[in-house]
């Protein structure tokens, strides 16, 4: 076990985390899902996407868990394998990644002449002891490194400062609001994956083969559990102390990307013509600016009246609101409108 080295001489810098939610305490969606395996997705902890590529026999359930490491975070993410599959076809992959903007990784300067080393650490326990991969991958430029980790039942710190990757000197991460970079934690994988010789010294142009080599398989029997907590991934060869966040900061970090409201009251006022049907709307803002036109639903049960008609709809989304619509039911007269219990729910994931 390492223990986190720190200078008490210097205050911690704030925000030095470039992981969002890295102690699991944002769950919007959920806070446990059953039957997984089938698809790729969000499913508990907001920003943690599960890959599945190849389809599995193995299925999981993936829960926010409130058994993290004392003094890191009450929460971890905890996957418990329910469905074994130890016949493991060549493209089989399960992994727990973060997806990362470009623009907010300009700090690391990838790929440029004065690109920086980054340090990753993290948080995680097992139900046994398993030798599993973390992986950084940059998507713009198709490179990536990978290290080899091990689980004991008890929580365990691992740190790994990553080299500088300057590659051609001008081959930054693309600064915008796209898909540019993925943390990822391998958990299973086929011999597409495996086959090779892992890759752990540089950034290199990947390898299939090389990214997962040696690791063992969650799915392998149905007393496994994975726990994950208390991740971060910070500019510099040195891992600081884990840096604690407000939650209504973790919060309105993640709702950029997600965001689902508390049950809702809409009210809109509906104008009358002559008996005509005119659409109600009504102005929907959200809590912060999301990273594109989200798409939108509605979830919940919803109990409406006076005219309104149905589930609302969405039309003319944008960053930064949405209109809330709703079919006409019948109306003799001006009046308001309303409908209730609900929830709105935005999505602009990578």
């Amino acid at each position: 076990m390492t223990k986190a080295r720190t200078n008490a001489s210097v205050a911690p810098a704030v925000g030095r985390n470039m992981i969002i939610n890295g102690a699991m305490n944002v769950s919007q969606r959920a806070t446990s899902v059953t039957g997984l395996g089938a698809a790729d997705g969000y499913f508990t902890c907001d920003r943690w996407h599960i890959n599945e590529g190849a389809a599995s026999a193995g299925r999981f359930t993936m829960s926010q868990t409130a058994d993290g490491p004392d003094g890191i975070s009450a929460n971890c993410i905890k996957i418990d394998c329910t469905t074994a599959d130890t016949s493991i076809a060549a493209g089989e992959v399960l992994i727990l990644e973060q997806r990362f903007e470009g623009q907010n990784l300009q700090r690391m300067a990838k790929g440029l002449a004065g690109a920086k080393q980054v340090t990753v650490s993290f948080y995680v326990k097992a139900s046994a002891a398993f030798d599993f991969v973390v992986e950084l991958y940059d998507a713009d430029h198709d490179r990536q490194i990978s290290k080899l980790y091990s689980t004991t039942t008890d929580w365990v710190r691992h740190e790994f400062t990553i080299p500088a990757d300057v590659d051609g000197g001008d081959q930054p991460l693309d600064d915008d609001n796209a898909l540019s970079f993925l943390i990822d934690f391998w958990l299973h994988a086929g011999a597409t994956y495996t086959s090779g010789t892992l890759n752990t010294a540089s950034w290199a142009n990947a390898t299939a083969a090389n990214i997962a080599a040696g690791i063992d398989s969650i799915f392998s029997s149905t007393d496994n559990n994975f726990f994950l907590t208390g991740v971060q991934m910070e500019v510099g060869p040195v891992a600081t102390e884990f840096e604690q966040e407000q939650i209504s900061t973790t919060l309105s970090k993640c709702q950029r990307y997600y965001y689902k409201s508390d049950p809702i009251n809409v009210y809109v006022l509906t104008r009358y013509l002559a008996g005509d049907g005119r659409a109600h709307n009504s102005y929907g803002p959200f809590p912060t600016t999301m990273r594109v036109a989200p798409t939108m639903s509605s979830e919940g049960t919803w109990t409406a009246g006076a005219g309104w008609a149905g589930t609302p709809t969405y039309a003319s989304s944008k960053t930064t609101h949405t209109q809330i619509n709703s079919a006409v039911a019948s109306i003799t007269a001006n009046h308001n409108s309303w409908a209730n219990g609900g929830h709105i729910v935005a999505n602009a994931e990578l």
